[in-house]
């Protein structure tokens, strides 16, 4: 006989009153679709391009963007914490709540073990969530991979890039270089 396995779903408040209680202190978990999933460790190529990436958009959207580096944004039932979030200015609101989507310009996530979960339930969640601009560096195939036009649980634009210039949907004035993000 089979047992059916049912999973508990954690809401953001009780999401908070566990991380703030201190019971996942050094854990490395965010919360997915109301889950609690652990996050893989970051290898040598993955923390390179995170640091390397940030500090290159922080020279080019200094003044229009703030830079968060794998800190949580509060999405309806998830608070995972994209490798870079490019969220809007003043910086200091975030001293009382992560950002929320309407805070959010695109996100950025690094992957190579993580690729399958970051194309996969990371996409549902923020296309359902309305991030307008989802960016996967896609380490195995240096590549990036750029989701534009949120609907439901998907984008309906889908777009590879191996090299050449990119500008965000938020700053078309901005041209990022793909020798600066696609490292490996």
């Amino acid at each position: 006989m089979t047992m059916a396995v049912t999973t508990y779903k954690w809401s953001i408040a009780e999401w908070h009153e566990l991380v703030n209680s201190g019971v996942l202190s050094g854990k490395k978990v965010e919360l997915l679709e109301g889950e609690i999933v652990q996050m893989s460790p970051e290898g040598i190529p993955h923390s390179y391009t995170q640091q390397s990436v940030s500090d290159y958009l922080r020279e080019l959207l200094k003044g229009k963007a703030h830079i968060r580096d794998a800190h949580p944004i509060t999405l309806d039932n998830s608070e995972p914490e994209p490798d870079i979030a490019i969220v809007r200015l003043p910086s200091s609101i975030y001293a009382q709540h992560h950002p929320y989507t309407e805070d959010i310009y695109w996100l950025i996530e690094v992957s190579n073990q993580t690729l399958a979960k970051d194309l996969e339930q990371k996409t549902i969640t923020y296309a359902r969530n309305g991030i307008a601009e989802y960016w996967v560096i896609d380490l195995k195939h240096n590549k990036l991979i750029l989701h534009t036009q949120p609907e439901g649980n998907s984008y309906n634009r889908v777009v590879e890039y191996k090299s050449g210039v990119v500008s965000p949907l938020v700053f078309p004035d901005v041209v990022i270089g793909l020798d600066n993000i696609l490292l490996y």
